[in-house]
């Protein structure tokens, strides 16, 4: 009897690049293509990495459904939508996207759904009301509508915990890194360097981050105002989406430090494991967080890491970085300095060690093949062949 693939469909809030989506797509990367086939609906609308997903041979379609206004039609479309083609798994990601889909795959027959939650910061100066009130919404419903709960970090596992998630349907999945993409790149720095404009020799601390609350940028502006006290010839590179000098506030905190030739904003890139791998030094100085994408690209990249203590983060470095207090920019800022003080080699070797933690503990392969056997677990008969099961 032929097997046929395990059908996936993947229902995410939008396809921005962020943390939850470049999980997913690099999760679409890795599948077995002979043995699952995945399709990928945004709630809102085809975002751009809707393009990266489509090359992998993926279908990619959208809801059409409009922020902040309600609209039932969206969730019909996707009821009818499940009826007609029933996928055998429906995989959610971020908040709005598990309660819809959830509800979507409870009324289209039950179709098993797995929820995926990344943060565990649930702080409401730091989320909006609306997503606060999803997020408790979903608690409620968490014994009703999953049948598995992928927490991408323990502390993530632990903020939802105490809000009321069902704790039996938990699972702890981290992220994965492609050691392949993410690696050291030693004609990088010259190369990043030169495009910004300074010294072979200087050194280059980089924040790869949205803009965002969470990700607290200005924090690590004024950390870097006090390190440069220091040492005039550091230089910051931050890349993300919103991080530009049309951004009035971070361009307001950079202008008020008296780091305006010394603060490069490169916006949203394509070429982020290029200017990873270029950096002496790459931080995370978010005060929130469940298992930061960044930390783990640039370990793999041979580069150490300065990352406050929220989430997973201290977890993740272990002792090729230096942790410190989230909203502590002395802290951070001798972090910094610790960490220049090393010297190259000094670097170089605590970089190396990083990258060997990532491949023994976070390597792409093995996040995969996890992901794998959760969805064998929740569909033990869907191996069959429609042709076969006529039989």
């Amino acid at each position: 009897m032929a097997a046929r693939p395990i059908r996936l469909l993947h229902l995410i809030t939008d396809l921005d690049v962020g943390g939850a989506e470049m999980m997913l797509f690099k999760l679409l990367s890795g599948l077995d293509g002979g043995a699952f086939a995945s399709e990928v609906v945004s709630l809102t609308t085809i975002g751009p990495l809707s393009e990266r997903i489509r090359a992998l041979g993926v279908p990619v379609s959208a809801l059409g459904l409009r922020r902040r206004v309600p609209d039932p039609l969206p969730l019909a479309r996707l009821v009818r939508s499940l009826r007609r083609e029933p996928p055998d798994v429906v995989q959610t990601w971020m908040y709005h996207a598990d309660l819809l889909g959830g509800l979507a795959a409870k009324l289209a027959g039950g179709i098993p759904v797995v929820w995926n939650m990344r943060q565990s910061n649930l702080s409401p100066s730091v989320n909006r009301r609306r997503t606060l009130l999803v997020v408790r919404l979903c608690a409620r419903l968490s014994r009703w509508l999953p049948a598995r709960v992928v927490c991408g970090s323990q502390a993530a596992r632990q903020a939802h915990v105490t809000l009321g998630y069902d704790a039996t349907k938990m699972r702890i999945i981290p992220n994965g890194f492609d050691l392949a993409v993410f690696k050291p790149d030693p004609m990088a720095r010259a190369a990043v360097r030169g495009e910004l404009g300074l010294l072979d020799d200087a050194p280059l601390i980089g924040l790869v981050a949205r803009f965002d609350a969470q990700k607290d940028h200005r924090t690590f502006v004024q950390a870097a105002a006090l390190l440069r006290r220091q040492d005039p010839d550091v230089h910051f590179a931050l890349c993300g989406d919103g991080v530009t000098w049309q951004n009035e506030a971070l361009a307001g905190w950079i202008a008020a430090a008296g780091l305006r030739e010394h603060c490069h904003l490169l916006g949203r890139r394509d070429d982020v494991p290029r200017l990873t791998a270029a950096l002496d030094i790459a931080t995370s100085s978010s005060i929130g967080e469940g298992f930061p994408n960044a930390v783990g690209e640039a370990m793999a990249c041979g580069v150490p890491c300065v990352v406050t203590a929220v989430g997973d983060s201290a977890a993740i470095v272990g002792r090729t970085g230096v942790v410190v207090p989230p909203r502590d920019r002395p802290a951070l800022a001798a972090g910094w300095r610790a960490l220049l003080a090393l010297g190259p080699a000094g670097r170089r070797c605590l970089g190396q060690a990083a990258r060997r933690r990532v491949a023994e503990r976070f390597s792409l392969p093995a996040v995969v093949a996890q992901y794998e056997r959760l969805y064998r677990e929740l569909t033990p008969r869907s191996t069959m062949s429609d042709a076969s099961s006529l039989l």
